[in-house]
């Protein structure tokens, strides 16, 4: 099975909301997954697995989510590529 790479990279702007959320003691685990996702794909072909897009779900539907941990979130689900199996 061929794996489809992500044409998203992770912009310096997204890379620091990321670290603000990871740094962020108020921050929930889904959205700090969704945050250590969004970092581990900077500057590689990496793509956001099944369990942290979940995360990235439940942080964006969260409305106490702070904006940094939003921001994470939608740039983890942007590198989201589902693959179907034929």
């Amino acid at each position: 099975m061929a794996t489809r790479r992500s044409s998203e990279t992770t912009s310096p702007r997204a890379d620091t909301a990321a670290s603000k959320t990871l740094r962020n003691p108020n921050a929930s685990s889904a959205t700090k997954s969704a945050a250590g996702s969004a970092l581990a794909q900077a500057g590689n072909d990496k793509v956001t697995g099944k369990q942290a897009a979940s995360a990235a779900g439940k942080t964006l539907s969260n409305p106490s989510t702070s904006k940094a941990g939003k921001s994470a979130a939608a740039l983890a689900l942007t590198q989201r590529h589902d693959i179907k199996k034929k």
